[in-house]
């Protein structure tokens, strides 16, 4: 599974970056998704890895942000207990780790956004202008997205 998270702004862009970044549901710097590992969706984070920073993300950090920045209808935060009730897991780390996996959407489970509101990272971006090879925040992190995640968290 991977992370989607918008790192820059859409003034003065493309409109078919603007449209692929809206079939991504990410609207806003700051937003993370979480998206499968298909070759639609990878070719759709291609097309705008330019504004975006991915990689694949772990049951571990996953927990963590849908703890501290998992919202259900109403802006009330995702807790086990209403896990319990309106799903088959018995908590966020069940659902973490079956995310993981792959077993299960973030659309199955119901009134859960699947959009989250992060926070800027701490110690904030090293730039938004160069990939994150060059020493940038831009593009694709692999298993280092779970460090930039938790900073966001």
């Amino acid at each position: 599974m991977y992370a989607v998270v918008q790192v820059r702004g859409t003034v003065k862009t493309r409109h078919e970056i603007k449209e692929t970044l809206k079939m991504l549901r990410l609207h806003h710097i700051n937003h993370c998704v979480f998206v499968p590992e298909t070759p639609e969706y990878l070719g759709m984070i291609r097309k705008v890895k330019d504004f975006v920073a991915y990689g694949e993300v772990d049951a571990e950090t996953l927990e963590t942000i849908l703890r501290t920045r998992g919202r259900l209808t109403g802006n009330k935060p995702l807790t086990d207990e209403y896990l319990k009730d309106a799903s088959t897991y018995g908590s966020v780390g069940e659902l973490a780790e079956a995310l993981a996996n792959g077993e299960v959407k973030l659309r199955d489970i119901p009134e859960l956004k699947p959009v989250l509101r992060m926070h800027p990272p701490r110690k904030g971006y090293k730039t938004i202008k160069r990939t994150f090879n060059q020493g940038g925040a831009l593009g694709y992190y692999g298993k280092e997205i779970n460090s930039l995640l938790y900073k966001m968290r």
